[in-house]
């Protein structure tokens, strides 16, 4: 090859190079022109991106309160601590700062900070407070984190929820989650090369907005007393649950309510299990018997020797011994076959809608979710019995809280209520709203609301619910006995019963409903008036010992300007109590250990009586009479004798705690 030729192609292959060179260059320019200039922009957002990491900062959720402002559900604000071992140059000091701030012993300090180990979590959870201290130290790394707390969660769990990631889930929790869970804000950390967060590189952009409050008609006191009252009632009956609610029939605020099955109250069966009512309906047939103008009290009915065979089935009386009784005998001695045969003037489409207008087979409107409406056929759907078993509380399905608004009706003239068991809430922005109450509908009159609050006193006072009388006061009520069906094998179970009472206290003046269901008591008796009724006085008892009692016992006294022991023995002309409708009512003055008055919140002085003898009777019974007489009792350890302080004989504002010991005085009484 010539020497031309070879200079030529080294030439062309110098020109080849160099256009490679210049177009890579060329190209490199625009990529750098298109990243630098162009894309700058996008490009310095993601390298902002790979050192700062924005995240969602979480909102402490609001406060669920009771009627009187005692949380029930609070969110509470704590710290987890890490700490990165290789990026600590004050390890002596942050040694001494984890032992003297977060209470570690010396080795686990040394433990955490021991540089062998890269990266270390302190066990536990830490109060704000530890923030301050700490985070100075580079190294150590604190998150905030928010727990939610139920302080009195064995107590009413079941209508408060829980949260779970963040969300409500079921109770008020799950009913209001938009209104309790605020609204989470954004935060910006700083991260270094190995996106570990650098300490004091944050910048928070929106802080969150916390949530907002929900306050409950739950008067915790009462909750505590019915709970105890029903736990207490399951274990003596040995009843595999129970349900009770107490109400106020004048605004349908619902004051306590606890269900409590396997030894656990986070269930709601008292509005989401509906069962047979059994007897606790019949004042219902005989409502619509007395409304429709059909019957009167006074009607005797032919029972015969309890049993009447109708429609190839045959009802059976338990109680009645009389072979002739009146319609009120009847409501009164719970005769299945004097109910069924008064009702025979009513057609169905006028006790259907009877039963519908007190709310059954409808759900009450009660701020919770999960409630069902139980259930009442349409007349159309009646088989030849079904107006027979409607009389008498079977062929229906209601849930306890169905039954307590429809006693509440009976107990307030005859006006069905909204169930309320929210008063107020506040939005996180802080806009109130009043839950005020509201009128379903005027179901009866109230003409035939007071003859039936004279059968139903009488019911307590001699009939079937003897064991919920009260001494003092007149309590309007019925017992109930059902039968329970069991869908799985599609008849009743032999044996197995519903136990229940409902009540209204006081008779002259309702204030308080309590309805209260025991599921299968096996203890021996299994009727409601055996087993139920007793749990309802139990718990009127403790509602009127209480110290922060729900009843208003200085305005009873201020509106009757009687004597005290009068007040609290008689039996039929007593005043009316007093529920409190948003605060508690005035205190009555305090005492110290030896009994002097430390001082009243109160306008008038508390009524006093004297403090009765106990020492011959069992712990029980004297917890029980100092009860009856209006004082709050406090227990002190012992074995068998009873003495008190004051002393028996001692005059004692009703309503103060009177300390019960036993076996510990061998006087019967109490040195001062």
């Amino acid at each position: 090859m010539s020497r031309d030729r070879i200079a030529r192609r080294q030439r062309l292959r110098r020109q080849a190079l160099l256009g490679a060179w210049l177009l890579a260059a060329a190209g490199l320019f625009g990529r750098a022109v298109q990243v630098q200039v162009l894309e700058a922009e996008e490009w310095t957002e993601r390298a902002v991106a790979q050192h700062r990491q924005a995240t969602q900062v979480p909102a402490s959720r609001g406060t669920i309160y009771d009627r009187d402002g005692v949380p029930l559900a609070v969110s509470r604000e704590q710290y987890r601590v890490e700490i990165d071992s290789d990026l600590l140059p004050e390890r002596d000091s942050v040694r001494d700062a984890l032992v003297r701030v977060l209470g570690l012993s010396e080795a686990k300090a040394r433990d955490l900070t021991d540089p062998r180990h890269e990266w270390r979590v302190v066990p536990g959870r830490f109060e704000p407070s530890v923030r301050a201290e700490l985070e100075r130290f580079k190294g150590v790394y604190i998150y905030r984190e928010l727990e939610r707390e139920y302080p009195y969660d064995a107590l009413s769990a079941g209508v408060l929820g829980n949260v779970i990631d963040g969300s409500g889930a079921g109770g008020i929790e799950q009913a209001f989650d938009e209104i309790l869970a605020g609204r989470p804000g954004r935060m910006v950390q700083a991260k270094d090369v190995a996106r570990r967060p650098i300490p004091g590189e944050v910048l928070e952009i929106q802080p969150p907005l916390a949530g907002g409050d929900v306050h409950l008609t739950i008067d915790l006191d009462l909750q505590e007393i019915v709970h105890q009252a029903l736990e207490d009632a399951i274990e003596e009956n040995q009843a595999r649950g129970g349900d009770l609610v107490v109400t106020d029939p004048r605004t349908g605020e619902i004051l306590a309510m606890v269900s409590i099955h396997d030894g656990r109250s986070n269930s709601l069966s008292v509005i989401n299990s509906p069962f047979e009512p059994g007897s606790t309906l019949k004042p219902f047939t005989v409502a619509a018997l007395l409304e429709a103008g059909k019957a009167s009290l006074s009607d005797p009915i032919e029972v015969g020797t309890g049993q009447w065979r109708i429609n190839g089935r045959t009802l059976t009386d338990v109680h009645v011994d009389s072979t002739t009784i009146s319609l009120a005998g009847a409501l009164r001695e719970s005769s299945n076959v004097g109910i069924a045969k008064a009702a025979l003037p009513l057609s169905h489409q006028e006790q259907y809608e009877n039963l519908r207008d007190f709310g059954f087979g409808l759900q009450t409107g009660i701020e919770l979710p999960g409630e069902v409406g139980g259930s009442l056929q349409h007349p159309s759907a009646w088989e030849p019995m079904s107006a027979q078993s409607l009389a008498v509380g079977y062929e229906i399905s209601a849930t306890p809280l169905q039954l307590a608004m429809a006693y509440g009706a009976l107990a307030n003239g005859g006006k069905l209520m909204e169930a309320r068991l929210v008063s107020k809430t506040r939005a996180p922005e802080g806009r109130e709203r009043a839950y005020e109450p509201g009128v379903v509908r005027r179901v009866v009159d109230e003409t035939v609301t007071r003859q039936l609050n004279h059968v139903l006193t009488a019911a307590v006072r001699e009939g079937t619910g003897t064991r919920a009388s009260l001494e003092a006061f007149d309590i309007a009520g019925k017992t109930g006995t059902a039968r329970v069906f069991n869908p799985d094998i599609g008849s009743y179970e032999s044996g197995r019963y519903f136990a229940s009472f409902v009540g209204y206290f006081p008779a002259d003046d309702p204030q308080l409903v309590i309805f209260v269901k025991l599921d299968s008591p096996s203890g021996g008796a299994y009727y409601g008036g055996a087993t139920a009724a007793p749990v309802a006085r139990a718990t009127m008892e403790a509602a009127l010992a209480a110290r922060r009692s729900p009843i208003d016992r200085v305005d009873l006294v201020d509106r009757r300007q009687t004597d005290a022991e009068t007040l609290l023995t008689t039996t039929r002309s007593d005043p009316p109590f007093r529920f409190a409708a948003t605060t508690r009512r005035a205190e009555l003055p305090a005492r110290n250990e030896s009994g002097e008055t430390l001082g009243s919140a109160s306008t008038s002085d508390p009524p006093e009586l004297a403090v009765p003898d106990v020492s011959d009777l069992s712990l029980r019974d004297a917890v029980r009479q100092l009860h009856r007489h209006g004082f709050r009792v406090r227990i002190e350890p012992g074995g068998e004798l009873l003495a008190t302080r004051p002393e028996p004989g001692d005059r004692w504002a009703v309503g103060d705690t009177v300390r019960l010991w036993s076996g510990i005085y061998r006087t019967g009484r109490a040195d001062r």
